[in-house]
């Protein structure tokens, strides 16, 4: 990680460097925040430490500056001040600052509000890790539109609900809430290595191309566990390698790729693989007519306890309201049927 200090004042800059080098920080130092905002253009340095009061840009103009731009990553910053008070406060946040630091500041206090700084990019690099990755995969299937969102919505709606209920409440917290929303659209990251024949093709799939198409599973999370592997910041990826592969499990047992049953089958994906199938039924698909909502609700109470863990089923029933509100606002606004037209439909079919 490198950090560009900026002071006017020598002393304190050296001194800022030194207690962050002892830590392996990389560090340059600058003595004013015009020399500060040209290496900050470089793209180098993700924490800026700088002074309030410096010559010829301040530590707020730099602040401003630096928010004013569209281009590049987020800059954590950090303003050095010796003026306390609520309206400094104010101020520097206004301008864009991140956290502040009174001197004379101790050594340690230094060392923890950088390491704040740290999981505040860490969480900014996940999220954008994450979208790149989904975005891959959406790419490949010209029939998604806002699949992705709705999913993460509507995983989101279940595990929210989830946390009412006596056998979750100690495994599903406000932390599991929003990684399930970050990682759901990683859910067919596999998918990207499906050949564009299967992945796209508009009729039935024989058997061996079902076959083939059932290893996205098992190629999105080797992906993943790649991924992970190579990222510093990517342990949170445990969850989205869970989704990808057991999204397609069944809760009685049949489903793929390891046919594992009840709870051997991770929450995240049983979670999913509700959210999945709902939007699936009720959006347009090149080999199916969108279904209404009632049909979709009445082929999940369906698969209570089979295709699904019931228990989700009913948080499901009990948020549908949701269900119908992410709908209608990300759907992609296709004519559905419901149950007559789904019979008669199936019907003209064969």
């Amino acid at each position: 990680m490198q950090i560009l200090v900026a002071d006017d004042d020598t002393i304190t800059a050296e001194v800022v460097a030194h207690a962050l080098r002892k830590f392996g920080y990389e560090v340059t130092v600058v003595h004013n925040g015009l020399d500060a905002n040209e290496l900050l253009r470089t793209g180098r340095y993700k924490i800026l430490i700088s002074d309030w009061q410096m010559p010829g840009m301040t530590g707020l103009e730099l602040c401003e500056e630096i928010r004013s731009r569209r281009s590049g990553g987020y800059i954590y910053v950090i303003l050095l001040t010796s003026h306390g008070g609520i309206d400094n406060v104010v101020c520097g946040l206004e301008a864009g600052a991140d956290d502040f630091l009174t001197k004379p500041f101790d050594p340690t206090e230094l060392l923890v509000r950088v390491r704040v700084g740290e999981r505040v990019l860490n969480l900014e690099s996940r999220e954008l890790m994450i979208f790149a990755l989904a975005k891959l995969a959406e790419s490949r299937d010209r029939e998604t539109g806002a699949h992705l969102e709705r999913m993460r919505e509507y995983a989101r709606v279940l595990a929210d609900e989830l946390t009412k209920q006596d056998e979750f409440c100690n495994v599903i917290d406000g932390e599991y809430v929003n990684l399930i929303y970050l990682t759901t659209p990683l859910h067919d990251i596999g998918k990207v290595a499906i050949p564009d024949h299967i992945l796209l093709k508009e009729g039935s799939l024989t058997e061996t191309e079902f076959e083939i198409m059932k290893t996205h599973t098992l190629l999105g999370a080797q992906t993943l566990r790649e991924v992970s592997q190579h990222s510093p910041c990517a342990g949170f990826l445990q969850m989205a390698t869970d989704i990808a592969i057991s999204h397609h499990e069944r809760f009685d047992g049949t489903g793929y790729p390891y046919g594992i049953s009840g709870e051997e089958i991770p929450l995240c994906g049983r979670i999913t693989a509700v959210a999945d199938v709902y939007d699936a039924l009720t959006s347009k698909r090149v080999y199916k007519e969108a279904y209404s909502h009632r049909l979709a609700k009445k082929i999940i109470l369906e698969g209570a306890g089979a295709a699904f863990d019931s228990r989700i089923v009913e948080a499901f029933l009990q948020r549908e309201a949701d269900f119908i509100s992410i709908q209608e606002t990300l759907g992609d606004h296709a004519d559905v049927l419901d149950s007559h037209e789904f019979e008669a439909y199936e019907t003209h079919k064969s």
